[in-house]
């Protein structure tokens, strides 16, 4: 089945108008986003090593130090802090001013700029890798393939984007998080929908992943691994 085809992508307005909710929801969340979630890949061997094979397939690909990785969506940057870790050169884009003020004090070493990542201040093809790492949930599905086509924009030749995500097939309203109110909407997406997707920004799938929830997530979680053709 293709994204076009599939019931749950029609009912959905092409708009941005989102976008203040998200960035409003994840102000009020961030310092206590960052207390909770400090050391959650601690406790998940898969993720870790989904972050890891991205890391390694852009160092081999940009040869070394090699081409800069963006982490869309950072938040509190301990995954942007993670790839570093891993010996890439990344730096980090949120939406929310919060959340960066929160990542540049976590992580001053790392660069951190307030952004969107449908719209990024990144020249074309300079990018040696993209993460989105549990930040596209948010996106109405029919904002999808606009936003894919920016990450294909900004990678270079052979780059990679690695994707991190709620696997299903609904919409669920959250209207509380980290002991907050909030008011956004997640998209739980199949992984095949997804692939698709990339696959019509210029993406190809080269791996994908779908383990159970761990602790208290309430849907499993799906891992893509693409690369610019």
């Amino acid at each position: 089945m293709t994204a076009s085809s599939h019931p749950s992508y029609s009912p959905y307005p092409s708009d941005s108008s989102y976008l203040s909710s998200v960035r409003a929801s994840y102000d009020a969340v961030a310092v206590d986003c960052a207390r909770l979630l400090g050391a959650e890949l601690d406790g998940r061997p898969l993720d870790r090593a989904m972050l890891s094979a991205f890391a390694e397939c852009v160092r081999d690909e940009a040869g070394g130090a090699g081409r800069a990785v963006a982490d869309l969506g950072c938040g509190p940057g301990r995954v942007t802090a993670h790839l570093a870790g891993l010996g890439v050169r990344a730096f980090g884009v949120d939406l929310s001013p919060a959340m960066v003020a929160v990542a540049r004090r976590s992580h001053p070493g790392l660069r951190f700029e307030v952004g969107s990542m449908a719209a990024l201040d990144v020249a074309d093809g300079v990018l040696g890798g993209v993460l989105a790492w549990y930040s596209t949930p948010h996106t109405p599905p029919a904002e999808l393939p606009s936003l894919f086509a920016e990450f294909a924009r900004v990678l270079a030749p052979g780059g990679h984007v690695l994707l991190a995500f709620e696997a299903g097939d609904e919409r669920v309203r959250l209207e509380e998080a980290f002991g907050h109110p909030v008011d956004l909407d997640v998209y739980r997406t199949p992984p095949g929908v997804m692939a698709d997707l990339l696959a019509g920004a210029g993406l190809t799938e080269t791996a994908r992943l779908l383990r159970a929830p761990v602790s208290a997530e309430p849907s499993p979680r799906a891992f893509l691994l693409a690369r610019k053709n």
